[in-house]
């Protein structure tokens, strides 16, 4: 056994089922003690949790913290804290989970905002988790950054199912809401049953908090918080964060359950997956490629000034024709090309003068091809 670990198991002298040694005290919540805790048998560290020894005697309290032994055990995932047993000594139920560190993100919120690359990476695993728990049916209700931990390695792990409720059944009574006040959904506040939804909502408090180091409701009394979601917006977020995950981040914390995503894997693909390109602007398409208009006529003055050198090579060659002895009629010989292109205009296949320089007669033999609609792929002829 390590040093530092005690057989004073809860104060009864014991090990726990014979098997798990306990000592000092890592958390306290709303139910129960966790405790740093070592396995005998395996020879590994584990954390020990146990119902509060005032909580003991009360069947909902036991009935809730059995609950949680069974759902952690029931979810298989690499993001969420693993149960390793479960048992009763001298009366008090206990859950033997993995050991952790025990860094949570309220100790990194409680240093400051964090970088958003991080809150979406941590935001991404969260989700993963509750993923999980909801394709399982089940709704963890108490998503909070006391209960997000990391491993050495940084790796984010969902803890504390103690409230969690599996679809079609619930162990609230009537008008009693569970859950940490402050990411308790607009639903919730009302008595609502819970829903994926509502974990939804708690997930997008936690990264506005990561974001910005503040609750976007701080509130932290039922009555004032109820008021303060169904009359306030929550403060933006700061100007540097991009633009999608905040869009994210509203959409999960929207007053209305149908305006937020359904659940936690349809949020963590809105988070992960590349956002589609925004169309391109009109005046990108316009300068980036030459407009139709100015590209006809850039064919046209090519077609021009193809006509036109073939015309002074057809002159150069009767310029070399000897001359007959007899004499040539005195009416020229008309020239097909002379009215096409004034001698003082030069082509240009980008200046709207050009429009004025047309074929005058039909002896251009190949017109440049009429095009069709290429506008539909980006302006191209």
């Amino acid at each position: 056994m390590p040093q530092g670990f005690t057989v004073d198991a809860m104060s009864t002298g014991e090990l726990l089922c014979g098997r798990y040694a306990v000592r000092g005290v890592l958390g306290r919540g709303g139910m129960a003690v966790v405790r740093d805790g070592w396995d005998g048998r395996l020879g590994r560290a584990v954390a020990v949790k146990s119902l509060h020894p005032q909580l003991v005697g009360d069947a909902e309290s036991r009935r809730r913290f059995a609950h949680e032994a069974r759902a952690a055990a029931a979810l298989s995932h690499p993001n969420i804290v693993a149960v390793h047993d479960s048992g009763e000594h001298a009366g008090v139920p206990f859950i033997v989970m993995e050991r952790l560190p025990g860094t949570t993100l309220a100790d990194l919120i409680a240093r400051g905002p964090l970088p958003q690359d991080r809150v979406r990476a941590i935001l991404a695993e969260v989700l993963a988790a509750l993923a999980t728990a909801h394709a399982a049916g089940i709704v963890h209700r108490d998503v909070k950054p006391g209960n997000i931990l990391f491993t050495a390695s940084g790796r984010v792990k969902v803890a504390d199912f103690g409230i969690a409720k599996t679809v079609g059944t619930d162990h609230t009574v009537a008008g009693q809401v569970l859950g940490t006040v402050a990411y308790l959904s607009p639903d919730r506040l009302l008595g609502t049953p819970a829903t994926p939804s509502d974990d939804v909502y708690a997930v997008g408090v936690v990264g506005y908090e990561a974001l910005t180091g503040r609750r976007p409701f701080p509130q932290d009394t039922l009555g004032s918080l109820s008021r303060a979601i169904m009359t306030e917006r929550p403060p933006a977020l700061r100007g540097d964060v991009d633009p999608a995950t905040a869009a994210v981040i509203e959409r999960a914390m929207a007053p209305r359950a149908d305006w937020r995503f359904a659940d936690a894997e349809e949020m963590r693909a809105a988070l992960t997956e590349p956002s589609p390109a925004p169309p391109r602007s009109p005046t990108l398409v316009m300068t980036s490629v030459p407009p139709r208009r100015n590209r006809r006529f850039a064919l046209l003055g090519a077609g021009l000034l193809a006509v036109i050198v073939a015309a002074a090579a057809l002159i150069s060659d009767v310029s070399d024709t000897p001359t007959p002895s007899t004499p040539t009629p005195s009416t020229p010989t008309p020239d097909p090309f002379a009215t096409t292109v004034a001698p003082s205009v030069t082509p240009s296949p980008l200046t709207p003068t050009i429009t004025a320089i047309t074929p005058a007669t039909p002896s251009v033999a190949n017109p440049p091809r009429k095009h069709g609609h290429g506008h539909a792929r980006g302006g191209e002829g």
